[in-house]
Parts: structure tokens; C-alpha cells; sequence
């Protein structure tokens, strides 16, 4: 298919434009954007990559003109809404362009319910909501950002932890309705734009990304109080808690020190699926013999089930766990671990 004929973009789908623009930006610049894609939306890219024979520069030109005013537009809104941003793009780009703008960001640059919360110091949120029912305040937590969510967590009482985080990881999705009820008893407006389909919310990965985000102490006990109350729920947190390309955070020393309880046909298979840049962390951290011979074996390994790679990882993952939990590494995280004495 050759793109870009005709009145141009308004003739692309978002799927070509989307192809049109990695192919703009270049291998190296694509693969970073990659890395925050899903598998089948990199198949879908790359299948629309294929497709594409010549890119017209006129083409080329309108898409990356229009992906920069968009980009502009999400600075704006995260700035300051939706209103500021319309009175910006106004000026620069005249009403009905400014319009057909924010109007092309859907779903992804809707005002999230509890907006005005977010742009509130953790502090402030923590008198605002900690006399609220804990399903409230699991609500609201789920929405900011988890660095945010997880200060809030943190200064919650005790006894309040746990059972925030378990009606955060079992909050599937929740009714608009409800989230308008819980705004107007905060004596706040829901955005004009959030959308009336029912909203996903929390769940697992939102309360591994607030523990992550926690410190070492409130971690420990929430997931120790989960354990009792629901196992299946908290293994199901552990296994996110930390994954094998999180090793990137453990500096040299404790790199080595899991490598050295790591079984060298463990570790040449759970190389087989992960980035470039892990594999030379992990290599500058063995000797140079040691790592010839696992790329030896990498190479003469063949096509591996990915299944068995992720097994691989995942006893690396529980050796870094258990590390942790002994005190003998500490990884990068937020809250209290930050502090070393």
C-alpha cells in the first residue's frame, strides 16, 4: 500500500497513522515506543508496517504534525483540563482545529473521575478521605497515580492497610453512577467528558502498583494480613510484585548476589525473553568466561516455549524475593526503603 494520497490524513485510519509515524521516527526510536505496546498491538503495527510500500513526505509532514499537536494537547490538559487546553490550542490554532484536536483524544485524554484530587499534595488527600468507608477510599486510590496512592496507603491506620488494598485488587469495574455519587458527597464535579460506559478500575495490577510504590514496612504487613485473609489473592500479588526485568533496579552487588544461587541453564533460559538491556546488566555482573558460555548456550538453545522461559524467570524473581525478605539486597522503591541508616 502506498500512503498518502489524496486529502492525507483524514483518509488514514489511526492504525496507519500510528505505522506512518514509527516509520518516521526511525528503528531505534520505534523499539523504545514498542516496549510499552501489548503483544498484539506491536503484530498489528508491525503487520501495518509491512503494508506500507512509500510514504508520501506531504504525508509524513500531517502526521507528524498532527501527532506533535496532540502530544501538546495532552501537556495542556495534564497542565491545567480540558479548558485550559481548549483557550491554548484556540489561540495557536484557531476554534475548529483546536476542537477536531481534542476531540481526536477519546478515551485516553478524558478527565479520570477525581481529577482535582490528583493535582492535590498526598498530604492534603490524607485528611481529605481517611475518616471515608475503605471502599471509597479504595476507589479514590485507584484513580491517582500510584506513587501518589501509595503515600496515601502508607500514613493510612494499620488496620485500615490491608483491607484497602484487597477491595482495590478485587474492584473490577465500577458504575458511573457510583463514581458521581462518590464526587458529589466530596462536593465535586465529575468531568464533562468521562465516559458513560462503565469505567475499569483497580484491581491486581493497580494494588502491586501502589505496594511498589509503598514502603518495605507497609508492604510487609498488608501482605502479611492478606495472607491470612485470602491466599489466593495474595500470591496472585506476589507473583506481580516484582518481575525478571525489575532486576534492572538491583545494583551490581546484589545483582551478584542472586546470581550466584542462579543455576547457569536457569539463567540462559530466562535470558531467551528479555530486553536487550537486561541481558548486559546481568552479563557485566558475571565474569566474562561464565558469560561467553551462556550466550553459547543461548544460541545453541534453539526456539524455547515461552512458558518455560517464564518459569525460568520466575525462580530468578523468587531468589530476589526471598534476598529481600533476608535483608541481604534492597531494591529500589519508594517510601521509607529510600532511607538508609
Amino acid at each position: 500500500m502506498a500512503a498518502g494520497t489524496g486529502t492525507i490524513t483524514n483518509e488514514l485510519t489511526g492504525r496507519e497513522k500510528a505505522a506512518i509515524l514509527l516509520i518516521s521516527l526511525g528503528p531505534e526510536k520505534s523499539a523504545q515506543v514498542f516496549k510499552h505496546l501489548k503483544e498484539e498491538e506491536i503484530e498489528t503495527l508491525t503487520l501495518e508496517i509491512a503494508n506500507i510500500t512509500t510514504v508520501m513526505p506531504e504525508t509524513r509532514e500531517e502526521v507528524l504534525n498532527e501527532f506533535y499537536q496532540i502530544c501538546l494537547a495532552q501537556q495542556y490538559i495534564t497542565e491545567g483540563g480540558i479548558a485550559y487546553a481548549k483557550n491554548i490550542l484556540e489561540k495557536a490554532l484557531g476554534e475548529a482545529r483546536a476542537y477536531e484536536v481534542i476531540s481526536r483524544l477519546t478515551v485516553s485524554l478524558q478527565v479520570r473521575p477525581f481529577d482535582f484530587i490528583r493535582k492535590t499534595d498526598a498530604s492534603q488527600i490524607i485528611n481529605f478521605i481517611q475518616s471515608e468507608h475503605p471502599q471509597t477510599i479504595a476507589l479514590i486510590l485507584s484513580y491517582l497515580r500510584p506513587k501518589q496512592a501509595a503515600e496515601v496507603l502508607s500514613s493510612l491506620p494499620q488496620e485500615k492497610q490491608a483491607d484497602v488494598a484487597r477491595r482495590i485488587a478485587q474492584m473490577d469495574r465500577t458504575s458511573p453512577d457510583v463514581i458521581k455519587e462518590v464526587e458529589k458527597a466530596l462536593e465535586k464535579k465529575l468531568s464533562a467528558l468521562m465516559t458513560e460506559d462503565f469505567t475499569s478500575v483497580g484491581g491486581v495490577d493497580s494494588v502491586v502498583d501502589i505496594l511498589n510504590s509503598v514502603d518495605r514496612g507497609t508492604e510487609k504487613h498488608i501482605m502479611e494480613t492478606l495472607e491470612v485473609e485470602d491466599i489466593e489473592l495474595s500470591e496472585e500479588i506476589r507473583r506481580k510484585m516484582f518481575v525478571f526485568e525489575d532486576m534492572l533496579q538491583l545494583d551490581n552487588r546484589s545483582v551478584q548476589q542472586v546470581l550466584r544461587e542462579v543455576d547457569q541453564k536457569e539463567l540462559s533460559l530466562a535470558l531467551k525473553n528479555c530486553s536487550e538491556e537486561l541481558q548486559n546488566h546481568l552479563f557485566a555482573n558475571l565474569s566474562k568466561r561464565l558469560a561467553a558460555m551462556i550466550k553459547e548456550d543461548m544460541d545453541y538453545m534453539g526456539p524455547v516455549r515461552r512458558s518455560d522461559v517464564e518459569e525460568a524467570q520466575q525462580k530468578i524473581v523468587n531468589i530476589v524475593r526471598r534476598l529481600q525478605d533476608a535483608g541481604d539486597i534492597i531494591i529500589a522503591r519508594g517510601g521509607g526503603d529510600e532511607i538508609i541508616v
